[in-house]
């Protein structure tokens, strides 16, 4: 892959490293990401087809999902490793990575006490028995008996990783998990040698690397992932977490890289996972700075980072010495390959949605927004075969759907003609890139239209198509994918709805876009929606409106998605002062004229008024736009509908659903 000449597009990034007597070809690392692709301890084809695809697709180092080494870490989902029972699957992951010249890591770590899903550990243990500060799982604190037994284990463990081929470890010290609760104050209240000052909260991490150490020796990698901020009062920050990297860089002989990681099991979660909403690569300059406490160390760069520009960047400017990517390799495992041939637009980029985050949370498997195929054979270099007996497939609709439809079928071989309304295509996930966060999401339509326009596929914007255009286009199949609206909620008279003076919160937003002016007065968001859209929106408003409140009769808002990214939107709209009031619904409209709006509470009956009300708007479940398939079916033509259309739904259904599809008709 690399050769003496650098490479002509990024040559910090496709340059080799030494790490612990291997040789990595590049400087990419795919960061640790759970799959759920395990089951009873064994690698199911679909975690094969991932190692694969990202080894094939260019990756130099693949660090696995954490692997179950001792008797308080026997998870049915995670590789085996604490005995011989599990040598086999191990090293058939192994010999999948490094038969595409990658090296493969696999990850030491306990949770702990921490817990993102619903419920409490009942198993957990930890430092002290104090709650987790997001679950409130209380541990049972380890004895040092404990202690020096799992460092023993995770230490044989390590060294059975080694013999089926793995190339080393990563020691998970941040996020929360276990070794992270030791290295904390806040969660660390022990008065033994495992606890008190900082070098006996480190024991724990520091007699564990010594021991991977001696019982692996050389060639071996050690790598670590350190807490810099966690978000917790009286926790980790960033002048704590130097006098950690102090600290361990005397044991700079015994370990090989570091890098540093945010958030933890607490209401800063979500800066584990940075999105849109916030400035790029956040955590880059931080990275630096604790980098200078020991500059000799090979450090890596982690955090929002999703194109090759930014990569090559922090290798150069003194930033990092390598990359873990997580999400981007996810969403396109070739993202290395095309980097390194230039191949810059045919990246499927991450849009830091994190629906991975919650497709693993829900324990469904990792799934991606942006990638219909992940865990699926080849995914890294898909080509389909070409079909025995091409049609005229006329997609009409110009959103995500129908043009994931579109290209695909296009690169089946299929003639494609794409029916639209509007001049551009994205369709309400245009809408969705022009709001706050959303920007990332133009990636999306912005390759799916390229390689539509690449394979032939021909468009007729700009015209809204009747059942008689669509039939003049003489198609052998229609795909529908014409998107839904939204309904009339039942709040909301006939009368009020025919007034247009409550507009729907889309409808409100493409207005409020081509403004810039501020409105005295409160509006008013009536959310039974709980979609990320929603609440851009919300932000939207409150950039246009001197106040703003959000009314749901629900116990929550953004009840539909993922406790990641509901973190990040209560913190921005209480940033805002948006007013949030749960469990209440519109009960009559007649007030509005004084400025008045009145809301029950959906429980008791109680109702309240919302007062200085100049606006109101309303996110409501949305209604397929399906109107044109029983009239082309009654002329013959058969059709299947996607995305909205079909059901309204989620992007990452939306796009799955729409290549299903097309690799069918």
């Amino acid at each position: 892959m690399n050769g003496t000449v650098p490479n002509p597009h990024y040559p910090a990034l496709f340059s080799p490293v030494s790490l612990g007597g291997h040789t990595l070809r590049n400087r990419i690392i795919h960061a640790s990401i759970v799959t759920k692709y395990v089951v009873n301890h064994a690698p199911t084809e679909a975690l094969l087809n991932y190692y694969r695809s990202r080894a094939a697709g260019g990756a130099a180092a693949i660090i696995t999902e954490p692997v179950a080494m001792t008797a308080h870490n026997r998870i049915p989902s995670r590789l085996r490793a604490w005995d011989d029972g599990g040598l086999d699957n191990l090293k058939r992951a192994a010999d999948i990575v490094n038969g595409e010249g990658a090296l493969l890591l696999g990850q030491v770590q306990d949770s702990g006490r921490g817990r993102h899903s619903v419920g409490r550990n009942d198993g957990a243990v930890g430092a002290s028995a104090l709650p987790d500060d997001l679950s409130w799982t209380v541990p049972a604190a380890l004895s040092v008996m404990e202690i020096e037994d799992m460092i023993a284990d995770w230490a044989v463990g390590c060294a059975r990783l080694q013999s089926s081929g793995f190339a080393g470890v990563e020691i998970s010290a941040g996020h929360g998990h276990l070794f992270h609760q030791f290295l904390s104050p806040w969660s660390n209240r022990r008065e033994d040698d495992f606890g008190g000052d900082l070098t006996g909260r480190l024991r724990f991490l520091s007699q564990l690397i010594s021991a991977i150490r001696q019982e692996c020796g050389y060639p071996f990698i050690i790598g670590l992932k350190l807490p810099a901020e966690d978000g917790v009062e009286g926790g980790i920050d960033l002048a704590s977490a130097k006098e950690i990297a102090t600290q361990l860089a005397k044991q700079r002989a015994e370990f090989d890289s570091w890098t540093w990681v945010w958030g933890a099991h607490a209401r800063s979660l979500y800066k584990h996972l940075p999105d849109a909403h916030g400035e790029r690569h956040p955590y880059l300059s931080h990275i630096a700075e604790l980098r200078a406490v020991a500059p000799d160390i090979p450090t890596g760069a982690i955090g929002y980072i999703t194109d090759p520009n930014e990569c090559e960047t922090a290798l150069t400017d003194g930033t990092a010495d390598l990359v873990f990517l997580g999400r981007p390799l996810i969403t396109d495992p070739a993202f290395p390959n095309k980097c390194e041939q230039g191949r810059e637009a045919d990246i499927r980029y991450c849009v830091s949605c994190n629906t991975c985050w919650r497709s693993i949370i829900d324990g469904n498997g990792l799934a991606c927004d942006n990638n219909p195929r992940v865990g699926a054979a080849d995914e890294h270099d898909w080509q389909p075969e070409p079909v025995a007996s091409p049609k005229h497939i006329v997609v009409v609709g110009t959103g995500v759907a129908g043009l994931e439809a579109a290209h695909t079928a296009a690169r089946r071989g299929h003639r494609v003609t794409v029916a639209g309304d509007d001049a551009q295509v994205g369709g309400k996930t245009w809408l969705h890139a022009g709001l706050p966060g959303g920007e990332n999401l133009s990636s999306v339509y912005d390759y799916q239209y390229l390689m539509a326009k690449r394979h032939g596929c021909e468009f007729v914007l700009g015209r809204h198509a009747t059942a008689d255009d669509v039939l003049a286009l003489q198609p052998d199949e229609v795909v529908l994918a014409t998107g839904s609206r939204s309904g009339q909620p039942s709040w909301l008279s006939d009368e009020w709805a025919a007034s247009g003076l409550i507009p729907s919160a889309r409808e409100m937003a493409a207005t409020l876009l081509e403004r810039n002016d501020m409105t005295e007065g409160r509006v008013v968001l009536v959310d039974q929606d709980h979609s990320e859209m929603t609440y851009a929106i919300a932000e939207l408003l409150a950039a246009r409106f001197s106040a703003v409140t959000v009314v749901t009769s629900r116990e929550r808002i953004a009840h539909d998605v993922s406790l990641i990214n509901r973190q990040g939107i209560y913190q921005r709209l209480h940033d805002l002062g948006i007013e949030i009031l749960c469990n209440m619904e519109p009960v009559g409209l007649d007030a509005l004229e004084e400025g008045q709006l009145a809301v029950r509470n959906v429980y008791n009956g109680v109702i309240q008024h919302i007062e200085d009300v100049v606006a109101v708007t309303h996110a409501s479940s949305r209604i397929p736009n399906n109107e044109l398939q029983p009239i082309l079916e009654a002329a013959g033509i058969p059709v299947t509908a996607v995305g909205d259309c079909r059901a309204p739904r989620s992007l990452l259904a939306t796009t799955r659903e729409a290549y299903e599809v097309a690799c069918h008709v």
